[in-house]
């Protein structure tokens, strides 16, 4: 009964025309007053900031800051796989002989996801990590490691909250929302990593068109809060052994490293 409501909650406010009019007010000088009530509500920290609270002209130019140089620093060892985002370490596991995922009680399809058996049968048996982005958290997204940009592309249209309720009642939103797929090659492995729109903002801008790209550089960013899906083929990851699920994580933050496979 809760899941079929929650559901029916989203479809009645997720529509093309609302999320047309919040982007559109996000972006505009009317938003510009609710920056500090933002900041404050969030308990953004304003020391890291790239700029001056003041010098955003909207909300959405917030949302997206940039912060200070050295504010984030990043693991260099060759063999590391460092956390591409600001969030939360939600779920890490394996994914099964069906190219399945378990996250919340819930079955994702990684076929589904990457849009086909070609592309998700070398991540059968692998590893799976997932990264929330909640309005809070910093929003833009960097390289986990160095590596060839193989291939790049974006699935689904509409998107659906990604948070704790999305995962627990929605339906399967990490492989049906919009999402922009990034595979990297690093060394004899392939890692794909999978960005995930929110509600009502689908917007995951890619501003890094190299063909390869470094460890902790920036790669692209999102527009609202949302989700960023690590993939592994099987034997090629081994965990960071001091973390837990949930916990927070950052930019350049080891998560784990690459075993040559």
């Amino acid at each position: 009964m809760k899941e079929r409501l929650y559901r029916s909650l989203i479809e009645l406010t997720n529509g093309r025309m609302t999320s047309m009019a919040l982007g559109k007010f996000a972006r505009s000088r009317l938003s510009r007053p609710l920056i500090k009530t933002y900041a404050k509500a969030y308990k953004i920290n304003q020391k890291e900031m790239l700029d001056d609270i003041h010098h955003y002209p909207n909300l959405h130019a917030f949302f997206i800051r940039k912060l200070k140089k050295d504010a984030r620093p990043i693991d260099l060892k060759i063999d590391t796989v460092t956390s591409p985002v600001d969030g939360i370490l939600e779920n890490w596991g394996i994914i099964n002989e069906d190219c399945e995922m378990i996250v919340k009680n819930k079955s994702y399809s990684i076929e589904e996801m990457l849009g086909g058996i070609e592309r998700s049968g070398k991540y059968s048996g692998g590893t799976f990590m997932i990264l929330y982005l909640s309005p809070a958290h910093y929003h833009r997204i960097h390289s986990p490691l160095d590596g060839k940009v193989i291939e790049s592309y974006s699935l689904g249209r509409k998107s659906y909250p990604v948070n704790r309720l999305g995962l627990k009642y929605g339906k399967s939103t990490l492989a049906k929302n919009f999402r922009t797929i990034t595979e990297l090659k690093h060394g004899d492995t392939t890692i794909a990593m999978v960005k995930v729109g929110a509600m009502f903002i689908n917007s995951v801008k890619i501003i890094n068109q190299k063909s390869e790209w470094k460890k902790g550089e920036e790669a692209a960013y999102f527009s609202f809060g949302s989700t960023v899906v690590l993939l592994f083929e099987k034997g090629a990851f081994q965990m960071e052994k001091s973390l837990e699920v949930p916990t927070e994580v950052q930019v350049g933050e080891a998560l784990g490293r690459v075993i040559s496979t």
